[in-house]
């Protein structure tokens, strides 16, 4: 599956989560949680279940409803990234990285972290 053809919004983000902190988890389960975190009614949970069913990146299995997120965490942070880079940032992930850095003053462990991560990927 290609990972840049699956457009999730933030609701259906939100059972995304539970599954990939879960796994393979029961439809009600995936209800009961929202229920519990968002205030959401059975109902919303489901449509959101079926919308991501639809969109590919859920797989229903039976019985008992059981829902598996088919696409990883990870794809979907680099899919989410890189729109927020070239939809704000023109696509310039220095200019992203320099309105990140310049928010909050940063710990010498956590500049000493970035340095390694730069370093990798020179």
């Amino acid at each position: 599956m290609d990972k840049k053809t699956v457009k999730l919004f933030d609701s259906e983000l939100k059972v995304m989560d539970i599954l990939w902190k879960e796994g393979e988890v029961q439809a009600k389960q995936v209800a009961e949680a929202l229920t519990k975190e968002l205030g959401w009614n059975k109902n919303t949970t489901y449509t959101l279940i079926k919308r991501c069913i639809k969109k590919g990146a859920i797989e229903r299995s039976e019985p008992h409803f059981m829902c598996r997120a088919l696409i990883p965490k990870e794809d979907v942070q680099e899919a989410e990234t890189d729109e927020l880079i070239n939809k704000i940032y023109d696509g310039s992930v220095d200019q992203l990285f320099a309105a990140l850095l310049g928010r909050k003053k940063l710990s010498p462990k956590q500049i000493e972290r970035l340095k390694q991560i730069v370093a990798e990927l020179e």
